[in-house]
């Protein structure tokens, strides 16, 4: 049956294959009952669908209704089919890929009203404590459409970055432009859209500049976290909402992250989830010694026993597995490799479209299985699936470094921290920009990065011997020995033959970066 578009703006739910999409909220309902919030261009591709069932949709049709006017590669649709057939659960395979045509819903569509309660909190897709933010619509100067279509494209661009955040759910810009006529009361929007956070902020345009304001609001507090402004020229339109987007995935992260751990912190011990477990491993997690690692190690196992196959559980195991491996500190390094491989692949396994997962899994098949091309594919579907998702840049810079690509490395390093400069693991990526500088040749700035990682975490060994490598290389004898010499008063157990043998690093970079820590002192 055809469903034509609403002859009215009253919002519907709309019946097909077991599943119930919920026009008013942007939610997708599985025939098991999990729900989900769609991102905006998957909502708009499955509304289309919905319009059109029993009939292939091609390509082109979608991407001249979803993406008019822009061009992006059929990589954005793959990206949206993916996460919208994770959405429909059970009901999956009712969405086919017909081959060189496109798409198919096979299924009756049935409509119903929906009645709107007043300030019905909507159900989180999850039922724990894990946050959700809404955009709200951006204030404007002018009713210029052009000013109204640009600050669409600034508050698009935020929504996509914001979903790829670990752990925060974002509410569908949809659901967000019913605010867009009205007076914007950050509380009552986040108790109607089921909100904790609301991100709401306004555009100015004068002279070929440009500048926004934001504001991050606790909406059951009503009290405003955070306020940004960002200033910049407008003869780029695309890449200032990519900057702006990125800029403000990168303030709120670790200001949302801060907040959740307050609020788990004043939690008693019988009432924390898993979510507020993983927030509680995570703190710990970065005062970067053995002792506080397996403290976390513990608190994520905790929250694996509270939510079996909870995947960001799963992947921060791993990860922290693959420090404390990289570290020296593991009693079986091997049986630790093994370990720590099956986590991530159980983390993809449950959330085959979730960046931190693929990045982790990505980042074990790199580290331990020297599968670099199959490491990197992993690690760029990551970085599609989620732009924010640092540790997918971090990790895919770690990769193209082993491949020889030590320029790409380079990129993807700076973006990482670009993404992270303030997060409690950015001293990580800045040992990895270290690592890929050193890799490019340029000594000076593989020294600059690596002096900035140190000074945040004295006690890093892989960064401790990127920077005696670096040092040796740069002519610094004296400051290299001492480098060795502090390394080893950490780790009295450390030998050239055992890092050699465990190192990623291809055999012809791994012989002269030995050499070079053999010629500042260091045993083999």
């Amino acid at each position: 049956m055809h469903i034509p578009p609403p002859a009215s703006q009253a919002p519907r739910r709309l019946r097909f294959g077991g599943c119930v999409f919920d026009e008013g909220t942007g939610g997708l309902a599985a025939p098991d009952g999990a729900a989900a919030m769609l991102r905006p261009k998957t909502l708009e591709l499955l509304a289309l669908l919905l319009r059109n069932p029993g009939r292939v949709v091609s390509r082109e049709e979608i991407l001249d209704a979803v993406w008019p006017g822009l061009f992006v590669t059929d990589d954005s649709i793959t990206q949206c089919v993916v996460e919208l057939r994770k959405a429909m659960g059970a009901a999956a395979p009712l969405l086919r890929t017909i081959p060189r045509r496109g798409y198919l819903l096979e299924a009756e569509v049935a409509a119903e009203p929906r009645a709107m309660p007043a300030a019905a909190p909507l159900l989180s897709p999850r039922a724990d404590d894990r946050p959700s933010i809404a955009v709200l619509p951006f204030r404007k100067d002018t009713h210029d459409p052009q000013e109204a279509w640009f600050c669409d494209g600034i508050i698009e661009g935020i929504v996509h970055v914001l979903s790829g955040l670990d752990g925060i759910f974002v509410i569908s810009r949809g659901s967000a432009l019913a605010f867009a006529q009205s007076s914007t009361d950050a509380r009552a929007a986040g108790r109607e859209l089921g909100a904790r956070y609301v991100l709401y902020g306004g555009v100015r345009r004068a002279g070929g500049r440009l500048r926004i304001t934001t504001e991050l609001t606790d909406a059951e507090r009503a009290t405003i976290l955070r306020s940004d402004r960002y200033d910049g020229e407008e003869a780029d339109l695309f890449e200032l909402q990519d900057r702006i987007a990125e800029q403000v995935a990168a303030a709120l992260a670790p200001q949302i992250r801060d907040q959740e751990l307050a609020r788990a912190l004043r939690k008693p011990p019988d009432s924390l989830t898993a979510y507020d477990l993983v927030l509680r491993a995570l703190d710990q997690a970065k005062l970067t010694d053995a002792a506080s690692l397996a403290r976390a190690e513990a608190l994520l196992g905790e929250a694996l026993a509270a939510e079996p196959g909870y995947p960001t559980a799963l992947s921060y195991l791993a990860l922290l597995q693959m420090v404390r491996i990289s570290e020296g500190w593991a009693a079986d390094p091997v049986a630790l490799c093994r370990q720590a491989a099956a986590l991530a692949q159980q983390a993809v396994a449950a959330a085959a479209t979730d960046p931190l997962a693929l990045a982790v899994r990505g980042h074990t098949i790199s580290y331990l299985d020297r599968d670099y091309p199959a490491a990197m594919r992993l690690l760029e579907r990551a970085m599609r699936l989620g732009p924010s998702c640092a540790w997918a840049w971090a990790w895919g810079s770690a990769a193209a470094g082993y491949l020889g690509d030590a320029a790409g490395a380079v990129t993807l390093g700076e973006r990482a921290l670009r993404l992270a400069p303030l997060d409690p693991f950015a001293y990580l990526f800045e040992h990895l920009l270290s690592q890929a500088h050193y890799l490019a040749g340029t000594m000076p700035a593989a020294l600059h990065w690596a002096r900035r990682s140190q000074a945040a975490n004295p006690h890093h060994a892989p960064n401790q011997r990127v920077l005696i490598a670096a040092l040796v290389a740069a002519d610094e004898a004296e400051a290299a020995a001492q480098e060795a010499a502090r390394l080893l008063r950490g780790d009295p157990g450390f030998r050239l033959s055992a890092f050699a043998a465990r190192t990623p690093l291809p055999p012809d970079v791994r012989d002269v970066f030995c050499a070079r820590l053999r010629a500042a002192g260091l045993p083999e």
